[in-house]
């Protein structure tokens, strides 16, 4: 199953293009145009694959609130994926 959310930018900047990530119940949700500002949650369980086709790089966190030490730079147009033992990513913001 696939889920698309489309991304609102009140401040009016986004990031172009999508961010793609699956759940712990293999849900594979398509954020559309992230806002660049502030910080995204990424449901409850987070999650440890996340796809940037956006413009923009993106900083995983393994917080909910975007704060911690370590977080994972993900460029644009690429792909990562956390060891099986590893936390998961549970929230994100984009690098403007």
């Amino acid at each position: 199953m696939t889920l698309a959310v489309a991304g609102c930018s009140g401040l009016g900047r986004s990031a172009v293009g999508t961010l793609t990530y699956e759940t712990e119940r293999d849900l594979v949700i398509t954020v559309t145009s992230p806002s660049v500002n502030g910080c995204h949650l990424l449901g409850p369980a987070g999650t440890r694959k996340v796809e940037n086709r956006t413009l923009n790089d993106i900083q995983m966190y393994r917080t909910r609130d975007c704060t911690g030490e370590d977080p994972i730079y993900i460029a644009t147009n690429t792909t990562n994926e956390i060891a099986p033992d590893s936390l998961p990513w549970r929230s994100y913001s984009v690098v403007h």
